[in-house]
């Protein structure tokens, strides 16, 4: 399935603004399936191992905090080129640098609320999708 799946998370401001219909909206419109979603609270101990790629970086700190402050919508996306199709749907990762029509730029507070993740290669893809899903919490559409 590598090149065909991606991982997101709405994030915690996104889904206090309630931002989660219109964001489901805009990944269904662009092509993907949702093949595994659930709506989680991510302790600290969990958001530290997720984001341990970015540990010792000046935003790390706050963006545990963020990330634990409430529920994130997690799912697995697929579609083919998802990935890379899913970083164009979703935008920069800072709000006010994202293309018009992006997530980011739409339902984004600033940088470090910036509405939701998405995985940035075929490899961390997979690796996050399995830190949140088991294979039978997964539908396969190609089954």
């Amino acid at each position: 399935m590598i090149g065909n799946i991606t991982f997101t998370m709405i994030k915690p401001g996104a889904i206090s603004h309630e931002h989660i219909g219109p964001i489901l909206s805009l990944i269904n419109e662009a092509g993907f399936m949702i093949v595994a979603m659930k709506m989680v609270r991510l302790h600290k101990e969990d958001a530290e191992r997720f984001y341990e790629v970015h540990k010792g970086r000046p935003f790390y700190n706050s963006l545990i905090e963020f990330m634990t402050e409430g529920a994130v919508l997690a799912m697995i996306l697929e579609k083919d080129n998802a990935v890379e199709d899913y970083r164009k749907l979703i935008g920069n990762t800072d709000p006010r640098k994202a293309a018009e029509g992006t997530i980011r730029r739409m339902f984004a507070e600033d940088l470090t609320h910036n509405a939701v993740h998405g995985s940035d290669c075929d490899e961390n893809a997979a690796i996050e999708a399995n830190f949140f899903f088991s294979s039978m919490e997964r539908f396969h559409s190609k089954a």
